[in-house]
């Protein structure tokens, strides 16, 4: 398990180091940000003057070790816009999407293993088809959509709910739903599919011959099983909204977060803001993924014997 463990270790700083140096460079290929964040009614002078006081005179090579520097001093510069330390405003955008992110994963299972189930013990019933049509239909509409409807009927049209901010728990509801919509649409395909998988095994069928109530055959030994699939599934889900599931969303309901900060310094070309907003999203997704991959070996039994054998 130990050397299972350092390698999950060393395939993270090798992805964070390939994230680290294709963002530099990226956000290298947008453009001069002086141009923009200054505009046309400034003088040559002063122009080489600022691009002087921002270092990005300097050869290309010797800017990026001077942001591989910044992972040892800490010092990740000040915004080109908000004259801050971009520490500062990163830290102060985590809290708001950390806050959205675990209510949409709450809704997602608190709404898609029930679904899921569902279908899958009355698969042959009209319970297990509206299920499914329901997962296929929120499958089918992107969030997006999603979330431009909800703000029309409950804001525009009947004004019950607020859109912009997140100063009150009516504020969570919409932005939560449109996140977790396609999310409950797969994640409860995928419960079925597993529960369909274990549903017929030996195990369950010895387990009904034992005179145990069907429902604890289905949690303790159906859901359980199944679980080390969903396990998976659900690392997926939350990297993914961690990544990018969460930046269009912010954007409509101008929630104060890591995703409405990324889109705001792209389109200023706020470099400092820009990269470290985006290693902060990158460094949160390899983390997840490492910390599933690790749950899934310990989960799983068979690939347990594997690592010791």
């Amino acid at each position: 398990m130990l050397s299972y463990v350092l390698r999950t270790l060393s395939r993270m700083v090798l992805t964070f180091f390939v994230i680290v140096t294709i963002v530099f460079f990226a956000t290298r290929l947008s453009g001069n940000a002086v141009d923009f964040v200054i505009g046309e009614g400034i003088t040559s002078e002063d122009r080489d003057l600022l691009i002087a006081y921002y270092e990005l005179d300097e050869p290309i090579f010797t800017q990026y070790l001077a942001f591989l520097r910044a992972f040892t001093d800490g010092q990740f510069g000040l915004s080109f816009i908000e004259r801050r330390p971009v520490v500062d405003m990163v830290l102060e955008r985590i809290w708001p999407s950390t806050q959205l992110l675990l209510s949409a994963m709450a809704l997602t299972l608190l709404v898609s293993i029930p679904l899921g189930i569902a279908a899958a013990i009355w698969r042959n019933s009209w319970v297990g088809s509206a299920a499914m049509v329901a997962a296929f239909l929120g499958y089918a509409v992107p969030n997006f959509v999603l979330a431009i409807g909800m703000v029309l009927v409950f804001s525009y049209w009947l004004n019950w709910l607020p859109v912009v901010g997140n100063g009150t728990a009516l504020h969570f509801i919409m932005p939560t739903i449109a996140m977790a919509g396609v999310l409950i649409a797969a994640l409860s395909r995928f419960t079925r599919n597993a529960m369909l998988d274990v549903l017929g095994q030996d195990f369950m069928r010895t387990a009904r011959a034992k005179g145990l109530p069907e429902g604890r055959v289905i949690v303790k030994h159906g859901l359980r099983n199944a679980g080390i699939t969903l396990l998976s599934v659900i690392g997926l889900q939350v990297a993914g909204l961690a990544a990018a599931g969460s930046v269009v969303i912010e954007a409509i309901f101008a929630w104060p977060g890591i995703g409405d900060l990324l889109v705001t310094s792209a389109l200023r070309r706020d470099y400092p803001v820009l990269q470290f907003g985006v290693l902060t999203v990158a460094l949160a997704v390899i983390v997840i993924n490492a910390v599933i991959d690790l749950a899934y070996a310990w989960a799983d039994p068979r690939l347990r014997q594997s690592m010791k054998g």
